[in-house]
């Protein structure tokens, strides 16, 4: 069975490539996947896969088993970036100043392969198949609004996977880990306010800039020096805005970023230290700060029995040889974390790299290798197929 599944999948490859290509020919950013969501409803209609629509652009595909049993359900993601392509594939983004820089038309296009070997062994299996196909997980989680819109009941979901690129590790196989595997994040956003004054005459006010660039360098030490070594914490701040001219103290200063932890105490703990650092070297510069730090996404979390299920259905697929162990979590984020938080999951990497596809995600020319989708798609159709035989 295992083998021929593995073939049916690489038969699928022209249809599955093709597939992609439109996707990524024709990126969306959150909520706007009108033209995705119309795509991937019209292979699952080709498909007679029955299907609900939740949210704007967003779908509950159901594939229902011959018989009684309990149900699994799939993530795949479809929105883009904002982000202006330099791959010069010859299915590039047709969109100005966005792309698929993340791989989420590849997750889409390897579901949706998926079903093609599911729904032809719907009348064996016994229980249930859940295709999610999610908008927004760049923005602002779009994972919490498919849960609030019902999509993991009726029938109710008993556990769930998610595959996510990665052009680190070659085509042909697959990292996971159990345990934590994904960061949570806290964007944060921090405006400074002083008094403006000309630049010959410093004195006459305060210099929000001066005290912004103090702040940044010294956020750096809450993971060096208020952090232990070995405990994964990170804080970026990707944004500092302030000014109009060389010659002038600005009176106000914005910077945001986000913060990543693995959850739990140390995620409560670094945002009080955040809070108390920013308070006081504003203090102590004369301006006055006001903080933002918002609640993003809870990180992911591996379940044990989950993760087992898909080295073991990776391993007939791919060989157990290509089945990478992830020695430590990425501090990268993905709203995923809503779904295991759930039920039990497992978040893990497929493998798309090699010579012409070694750009990291959300660069300019990230691409991933179309030679991976067949097999992406035969791993999660095996987990399916093992997760409701037992």
């Amino acid at each position: 069975m295992t083998g021929q599944l593995k073939e049916e999948a690489l038969a699928l490859a022209p249809r599955l490539q093709e597939i992609f290509r439109a996707l990524h020919r024709r990126p969306e950013l959150g909520n706007q996947e009108r033209h995705t969501a119309g795509l991937i409803r019209s292979v699952l209609a080709e498909l007679d896969i029955e299907y609900t629509p939740l949210l704007e652009t967003g779908a509950a595909a159901l594939i229902r088993g011959g018989r009684p049993g309990r149900t699994i359900a799939f993530r795949a993601d479809m929105d883009a970036l904002p982000i202006t392509e330099e791959t010069g594939l010859p299915y590039a983004s047709q969109v100005p100043g966005v792309m698929h820089a993340c791989g989420h038309d590849f997750h889409t296009a390897a579901l949706l392969g998926a079903a093609f070997l599911l729904q032809r062994r719907r009348a064996s299996l016994a229980g249930n198949v859940k295709l999610l196909f999610q908008p927004d997980e760049e923005g602002d989680g779009g994972a919490a609004r498919m849960i609030q819109a019902g999509c993991m009941e009726n029938p109710r979901v008993d556990g769930a996977l998610c595959c996510h690129v990665e052009s680190g590790v070659p085509t042909g196989t697959v990292s996971v880990r159990s345990g934590p595997i994904c960061a949570a994040s806290n964007p944060f956003s921090v405006t400074l306010r002083g008094r403006g004054s000309h630049g010959a005459k410093p004195h006459l006010g305060t210099d929000v800039i001066v005290a912004g660039a103090q702040i940044v360098a010294a956020l750096q030490t809450i993971s060096s020096r208020r952090t232990s070594p070995t405990e994964p914490v990170v804080v970026t701040v990707g944004s500092f805005h302030s000014g109009t001219a060389g010659n002038i103290l600005p009176e106000t200063a914005v910077f945001t970023g986000i913060l990543r932890t693995m959850g739990g105490p140390a995620r409560e703990r670094v945002k009080e230290d955040f809070r108390s650092l920013v308070s006081g070297v504003a203090a102590a510069m004369g301006v006055s700060a006001e903080i933002g730090i918002f609640e993003s996404y809870p990180g992911c979390r591996n379940d044990p029995a989950m993760t087992d299920l898909l080295r073991r259905a990776a391993g007939k697929i791919l060989g157990p040889e290509k089945v990478l162990e992830l020695a430590e979590p990425s501090l990268g984020t993905d709203d995923f974390g809503y779904f295991s938080d759930a039920v039990p999951g497992c978040y893990y990497y497929i493998g798309v790299g090699g010579q012409d596809f070694a750009f990291p995600n959300h660069n300019p020319r990230f691409a991933a290798d179309p030679a991976a989708l067949p097999l992406a798609a035969a791993v999660e159709a095996q987990a399916a197929l093992d997760f409701l035989s037992q």
